[in-house]
């Protein structure tokens, strides 16, 4: 990239890019080899009559997605992705996963061939074969810039009231990771830059299953020793996962904000959590519930869930994967919840001591 000004553009608008915007506004004002204005993409609703990007660039508050937060002024809500995006160096992808095809569908020849991107989108999609794609190769594909990843234990709200927190950026390019890590970091919000790209990003999908199975737990009232197996047999798969199908992942990525301390806090906090023990409770479809608590915006864990499960179905590996794939047929009405403990109470981990334990390098 050139030596003008570096121009930022955040691709989504929802409560985590939303608080992201705040950071990044800021920081793109405060330094010098940035250009002010930071522009984000804002999927056009009308709100009270009025148009959401017009309420965004009037009154500097994202009034449906984060109430009660003030975005800098530089901040500019813009309804068309192309128009946001065209002049941008750095482009911050956080919009739902399900999206990102049509995306990069519609942004494809309208970016600077020189952009980089960052994307902080966890979930998966599906590839043909019967395998699953990285957000962050489905971008560098389509679009033909090189992806970073940023994962973490990271609740946007938190994050939006500027409580302490980590979280990590994968990042194999030794210039572009100070750059991200420089638009990103402020004192309260801290940035480790590693250069494992796939397994930060992969701990980043994972974790939102292991969420449905915590929110399934305080669903049966089962308690917090019964959550804390789920989410030490939940960590013990997603290393396996790593291990049996990105091989070269370090086992050390696994302890940075993007691994266990994002797995902890999404199974304490997280709208996953949340939705999911109201599955429990009031037996209604996660669909359903999906529409009544979480105003407009997407549940990744179970749909994430469903790809894994459409992978491990193909390759004859459901059995490798015991929690994920009780929690995908819980998910969709397959199994009952229930039937959850029983899951857990028999996992290999507890069954047979020559249960394949991953190999990650350290």
């Amino acid at each position: 990239m050139s030596q003008k000004l570096k121009k930022v553009c955040i691709v989504g608008s929802g409560n985590w890019g939303s608080a992201i915007a705040k950071i990044v506004g800021s920081n793109a004002k405060k330094l010098p080899h940035f250009d002010d204005k930071v522009t984000m993409y804002v999927y056009e609703e009308m709100i009270n009559g009025k148009k959401l990007t017009e309420i965004i660039n009037e009154t500097h508050e994202n009034v449906k997605y984060l109430p009660g937060h003030k975005l800098p002024p530089n901040v500019v809500a813009v309804p068309d992705v192309v128009e946001a995006a065209k002049e941008a160096d750095i482009l911050i992808f956080v919009v739902p996963h399900q999206f990102i095809r049509t995306l990069c569908s519609t942004l494809l020849g309208k970016i600077k061939p020189t952009a980089i991107a960052l994307s902080l989108i966890k979930g998966f999609d599906r590839a043909e074969g019967g395998g699953i794609d990285l957000i962050s190769h489905i971008i560098t594909r389509h679009l033909r810039i090189p992806c970073s990843v940023l994962m973490g234990a990271n609740l946007a709200g938190e994050v939006a009231d500027e409580n302490f927190c980590e979280t990590t950026i994968g990042c194999r390019d030794t210039k572009q990771g100070p750059l991200l890590r420089d638009i990103i970091q402020t004192d309260y919000f801290r940035v480790v830059v590693v250069d494992d790209e796939d397994t930060v990003e992969i701990c980043g999908a994972l974790k939102n299953i292991v969420a449905c199975g915590a929110g399934f737990v305080d669903g049966l009232g089962l308690g917090d020793n019964t959550k804390a197996a789920v989410i030490r047999l939940g960590l013990m798969e997603m290393i396996k996962f790593v291990d049996v199908f990105y091989p070269g992942g370090k086992l050390s990525t696994f302890f940075e904000s993007c691994g266990v301390a994002d797995l902890i806090t999404t199974c304490y906090g997280g709208r996953n959590r949340k939705v999911s023990e109201a599955f429990v409770k009031t037996g209604k479809s996660i669909k359903v519930l999906e529409d009544e608590m979480l105003n407009g915006q997407k549940l990744q864990g179970p749909f994430t869930a469903e790809e894994v499960n459409y992978m491990l179905k193909n390759k004859g590996m459901e059995e490798k994967f015991p929690l994920f794939t009780a929690i995908h047929k819980i998910c969709t009405g397959q199994k009952p919840v229930a039937e959850f403990i029983d899951c857990i109470r028999h996992h290999p981990e507890h069954m047979d001591n020559s249960y394949d334990r991953p190999k990650c390098k350290l």
